[in-house]
């Protein structure tokens, strides 16, 4: 059976490439035409090109460093690519999600992902991410280049910061998750016993989800940067529960930001195809380097990717020089 899963899983993603790839070659001039800014006169397929060879690197690192793929795609693009911003979230909605979708089936059949966790926070996370879409296509773009760099290094210094803890210490379970009924139970195997788990301070959580599904439709940057140290460190779900449901609300907070941006025209195979190849690519790539990488280095080099971009995507937004 997770043969047959996996299988249906490789072929979904191939169907989805080979779907696009014809309206890829198409209209890719006409699609370079339109996503590039004014006053560049490189030949379209050099971007294409461009844009698989930095996503295959964005994959592995993503994968080394335990970071979604859209949280380092859409600062770097926006800042060293001379794509539109608007079509440069809409691919990074697509990365992220193509990430979440390939995780959160696995997840679900280990029952790591919980479904009673995870769908009251989904459905006001996506319906605030529709929100979010909105208004970051409605706003001027020099605004939301300044405000994704702002937000960028907010993610530099929460990754700074932020603890974990494997299993948080819930004493009971606060009212509103005994009536949401959100609670579970999983083999944890590094250990060989059975792990009871519950959650309290559910109405907090819930309002952060708010802000996380906004900043996530605004900013095409998917949100398991934020996900997880709610759902662990203030709700206290144990580190595998919240890692596992984090990807599951991927699936669900993206598509909904996703939809608003494909039918504004934001969302171009010349872009889109390029980059799913690469990022499919270099997580594979990643996960093998794993065995042997060392964590803590890796995370410092995410973390000074991520620094050295959202201070170029400030730069941009406010129209400041900058030496790159």
């Amino acid at each position: 059976m997770q043969r047959l899963f996996s299988f249906v899983r490789i072929a979904s993603a191939l169907v989805l490439v080979l779907l696009m790839l014809p309206q890829a070659l198409m209209g890719a001039q006409e699609g370079a035409a339109t996503a590039l800014e004014a006053g560049t006169a490189t030949a379209w397929w050099v971007w294409p090109l461009a844009l698989f060879l930095m996503t295959f690197f964005m994959g592995i690192l993503a994968a080394l460093g335990g970071v979604g793929g859209g949280v380092l795609y859409v600062p770097i693009v926006s800042g060293f690519f001379p794509f539109h911003l608007d079509f440069v979230r809409g691919a990074g909605l697509l990365v992220a999600l193509c990430g979440a979708l390939a995780a959160g089936p696995g997840f679900l059949r280990m029952n790591l992902a919980s479904l009673r966790l995870a769908m009251p926070l989904a459905l006001i996370a996506s319906a605030c991410a529709i929100g979010g879409a909105m208004v970051g296509l409605a706003l001027p773009t020099s605004i939301v280049q300044t405000a994704l760099g702002a937000t960028i290094l907010g993610i530099v210094l929460l990754m700074i910061t932020a603890r974990k803890s494997t299993f948080p210490d819930v004493p009971e379970s606060d009212r509103l998750s005994s009536i949401l009924g959100i609670y579970g139970v999983y083999t944890e195997a590094s250990l060989g016993q059975t792990v009871d788990w519950k959650v309290h301070r559910t109405l907090p959580g819930l309002l952060l989800f708010i802000g996380i599904g906004f900043a996530a439709g605004m900013f095409g940057l998917g949100a398991g940067w934020a996900n997880v140290p709610v759902l662990n460190l203030l709700m206290g779900a144990p580190l595998k529960i919240s890692v596992a449901t984090s990807k599951f609300l991927l699936s669900i907070t993206d598509t909904s930001a996703a939809w608003i941006y494909l039918n504004q025209g934001c969302v171009i195979p010349m872009m889109v195809v390029p980059s799913l190849l690469g990022i499919m690519a270099g997580s594979f790539i990643g996960v093998r380097i794993l065995r042997v990488a060392k964590p803590t280095f890796v995370r410092w080099i995410v973390i000074a990717m991520l620094l050295f971009s959202g201070a170029k995507a400030i730069t941009k937004g406010l129209d400041l020089p900058f030496f790159v």
